[in-house]
């Protein structure tokens, strides 16, 4: 390297990262290397996922991208007089990135690039394999595209776990000439955010497997639907859209084929249920996010009528990788009827929280003990929740699960989103039962009894087993409660409320039962931890 020549140093743009003093830490690196005789060019890139180290900046050296986490702004002058910009020792300095273990064990399919390119960067997205994906694609007809994605065995990564191909092939069957491709961004469940860092961090990846949906299905328009809470994921996906524009990679013949299409991003006001398909269909038309009875479904009768591809941000964005590498490459991974990889979305009282992407049939005991690290708190583990806030609270006589469709529905759980939320022993489970009515019953979209008037009930009833009034009675009444509203509701919200109810109820039954000795228990351990905490 010419001794002229800028060294390159990453600070992740990432939302994550940016809470946590990011911009801080980069304008910081700028002016502490603008005082000094090496020029700096300074990269804002995606997060890699460890977000315990961010803010974590990376300088390029000849061995590899050279780490130093978590950074703040009062550690720059000394990072760069320990030698920084060589790679130099420092308390903060992690290694070569790609090399930690935590990193280098995963599978990164979906998440190959985000947390190593500038996200807004045509030259990076192209340097890295972008494009490949839909230049296969416009290449063959729309059947054999979606016998692509049929065969690599995707599933939709919003929950429902639907096959995306057999999808795509009823919208491309209807004779229809309007046709769209809707993504649903309105990441909503507790410890997610995987979407929120595809549209951060590789924003022209969700681009390109749009397109190539819509030309596997015929949609001339599409739309990305992204709840308001994401700001920096608005804004950048607005931005990826007119750079795409400006590239030929959206709009008439793009790439020079016979395809025309389009992108149009679409804020949501925040409602949990806008993550079930027809409630965003209904607020992408202008009106209040409700349910929509099936049939039809979406995709015979979608948006404005028409038939629609709905799929969430992970799967869309899976699709260009499978079309660059055949659906074999993608197949081969997984187990059984979980083909692939899932992004895994560690949260809640976790030391390690963060992204782990890796192939299906991990443990959940891997997940939580090996890449999580335990609890932050120190404490023991004493549940987990997995699949957002109607997901089943799992406990660690059961983390040897496989993290699979098939067996953690025969266990009586749902991945759903793949979110992991830790919890350590001084949970009150109890509580989180009614927590789970109650979100219910704020988030309804009050359509249906069952849901609507169902999950205002079940607070009632937990209130009563919490004050002791009748335990068994009101168990039992709460049993009925949940059967009526698992099988009378007329979406999922309802539908699933019952699951954390009853998962807690099942494994943590003296948090109900034995409720005074209980609590008793749980402030001693409470008590005890913050004598620890301030020893």
């Amino acid at each position: 390297m010419a001794s002229n020549s800028p060294v390159t140093v990453y600070v992740p743009r990432d939302s994550a990262a940016r809470s946590v003093g990011a911009d801080a830490v980069a304008d910081a690196l700028r002016q502490a290397a603008a005082g000094r005789d090496r020029p700096v060019e300074v990269v804002r890139n995606g997060s890699r996922g460890m977000l315990w180290l961010e803010p974590l900046v990376e300088v390029a050296t000849p061995a590899g991208r050279v780490g130093y986490g978590p950074v703040a702004p009062s550690d720059v002058e000394g990072l760069l007089s320990a030698g920084l910009l060589d790679g130099g020792d420092h308390p903060l300095r992690r290694g070569v990135v790609d090399e930690l273990p935590w990193l280098a064990r995963q599978k990164r399919v979906t998440f190959a690039r985000i947390g190593i390119t500038d996200p807004l960067s045509t030259d990076d997205y192209l340097c890295h394999g972008g494009l490949a994906g839909l230049r296969r694609a416009l290449e063959l007809p729309r059947a054999e595209v979606i016998a692509e994605v049929t065969e690599s065995g995707l599933r939709g990564r919003g929950g429902a776990g639907f096959p995306a191909g057999v999808k795509w092939k009823t919208v491309s069957e209807c004779s229809d000439e309007l046709k769209f491709v809707c993504c649903n961004a309105d990441e909503g469940d507790s410890g997610t955010f995987a979407d929120r860092m595809v549209m951060e961090g590789d924003p022209f990846m969700l681009i390109e497997g749009m397109t190539i949906a819509a030309h596997a299905v015929g949609a001339r328009e599409g739309y990305v639907y992204i709840r308001s809470e994401y700001p920096d994921a608005v804004a950048t996906m607005r931005a990826a859209i007119d750079i795409a524009r400006g590239n030929n990679w959206l709009g008439e013949r793009i790439l020079g084929s016979d395809l025309t299409f389009d992108l149009h991003i679409r804020v949501g006001a925040g409602a949990y249920i806008c993550g079930e398909e027809t409630s965003m269909l209904e607020s992408l038309e202008g009106k209040r996010g409700m349910v929509r009875s099936k049939p039809p479904i979406p995709a015979l009768e979608g948006l404005f009528g028409k038939p629609t591809v709905v799929n969430n941000v992970l799967t869309l964005a899976t699709v260009p990788v499978i079309m660059a590498r055949g659906a074999k490459a993608y197949q081969e991974l997984g187990v059984q009827r979980s083909r692939g990889t899932q992004v895994f979305q560690l949260g809640g009282n976790i030391a390690r929280g963060g992204i782990v992407e890796t192939a299906f049939g991990v443990t959940l005991r891997e997940l939580v003990e090996d890449y999580g690290g335990g609890t932050l708190s120190g404490r023991p583990v004493r549940t987990v929740q997995v699949g957002g806030p109607l997901g089943a609270y799992l406990p660690a006589s059961m983390f040897d699960l496989p993290m699979d469709y098939e067996a953690f529905a025969e266990a009586g759980a749902m991945l759903g989103h793949g979110g992991v939320v830790v919890f350590d022993d001084t949970v009150d489970m109890a509580a989180q039962a009614r927590f789970a009515m109650e979100f219910c019953a704020a988030e309804s979209c009050g359509k249906c009894t069952p849901c609507r008037v169902g999950s205002v009930r079940g607070v009632e009833v937990i209130d009563r087993i919490v004050a002791g009034e009748d335990r068994d009675g009101n168990l039992a009444l709460l049993e009925d409660l949940c059967e009526l509203m698992t099988d009378g509701s007329l979406c999922a919200m309802g539908g699933l409320t019952p699951m954390p109810v009853r998962s807690a109820i099942t494994h943590f039954s003296d948090d109900f039962l034995a409720r005074d000795a209980h609590a008793a228990a749980r402030t001693a351990r409470t008590s005890g931890a913050r004598t620890e905490d301030t020893a």
